[in-house]
């Protein structure tokens, strides 16, 4: 099976603690690498997740709060001290990243030796920013204080798989196996006719990640979030404090586990603790007792899907 891993780099909030790195995630996906989130520190739990640098090429940025992007200079100066050459594309919400980040490439990273592509995404409603022959990545809208979104990383469906035992028994060469693949039938020797069903088997059923940023509780988004295998959603704040969560725009843990329940996805996983609570326990007890499938975030964390 191709890799789909996610690698929680850090899952902390705003006010930095000595529990959690702020946010920032990588998902592996069949040996490409795309960001999430660059938040300080980021190089630095990078190379302690054993994650090549020359491996990624694209960083998607929710929003331009500092716990989610205070890194990135850091690392496009790191790239250009490695040497790196090849393209690196960012992505964020509106045009203020290059607004901000192209004065400090000037500054410090004077004749850096790769180019840098920003990409302004829309993050007022759900559209597609990426695509190559296995993955789509779209953008989720989220309501935050300031512009906002998420990102669906999904798999492409792949075609089924030819049975070896058929290939050998009719001998079927090799120039009509993606024939054979792509919905064809095939004729033997015999002038008998078999039925494409009968000579593939299905291919493992498309993966999927939703990452939801900084967002006040949104029952909308449960249509765009059906059914995935993964689901991180922030968790800022538990019930006590739906008070304060809905003021500054963010989401509690139960409301979190209510979108992953009404959108029937496989797992939930929550993050973005605020630093008030000591104990993060209380964080997964109040989202099993709606959504009993909820994993913690933790720096280093890998899940694979």
């Amino acid at each position: 099976m191709e890799k789909f891993d996610v690698h929680i780099l850090g899952c902390g909030s705003a006010i930095p603690t000595l529990k959690h790195f702020p946010t920032a995630q990588v998902l592996d996906i069949r040996d490409k690498l795309f960001m999430i989130d660059c938040a300080e520190g980021t190089q630095l739990l990078l190379r302690k997740q054993k994650l090549k640098f020359s491996r990624l090429n694209h960083i998607f940025i929710s929003h331009l709060h500092g716990d989610h992007c205070f890194g990135l200079i850091g690392l496009l100066s790191t790239f250009d001290l490695l040497g790196r050459t090849s393209k690196l594309h960012l992505y964020s919400p509106g045009e203020d990243l290059e607004r901000l980040l192209r004065p400090q490439i000037e500054y410090f990273c004077r004749g850096m030796g790769y180019e840098v592509v920003f990409h302004a995404v829309p993050h007022k409603e759900a559209s597609v920013i990426y695509e190559d022959r296995t993955l789509t990545v779209e953008t989720i809208p989220l309501k935050h204080r300031i512009p906002c979104c998420g990102y669906l990383f999904r798999e492409k469906a792949a075609l089924p798989h030819i049975r070896k035992d058929m290939i050998d028994y009719l001998q079927i060469p090799s120039f009509a196996i993606n024939s054979i693949k792509e919905g064809a039938g095939w004729i033997d020797e015999n002038g008998r006719e078999w039925e494409h069903e009968k000579l593939v088997f299905p291919a493992q059923p498309p993966r999927s990640y939703a990452y939801c940023s900084d967002t006040i509780y949104r029952p909308q988004l449960v249509e765009q979030l059906k059914s995935v295998d993964l689901l991180y959603h922030e968790a800022t704040f538990t019930e006590e404090c739906a008070k304060r969560a809905k003021e500054t725009y963010h989401s509690t843990a139960k409301q979190a586990a209510s979108i992953a329940k009404d959108a029937n996805v496989e797992r939930l996983v929550i993050g973005h603790f605020s630093a008030r609570y000591e104990d993060e326990q209380v964080f997964l007890t109040e989202a099993q007792e709606v959504f009993v499938n909820t994993l913690l975030a933790k720096d280093g964390l890998k899940i694979s899907i």
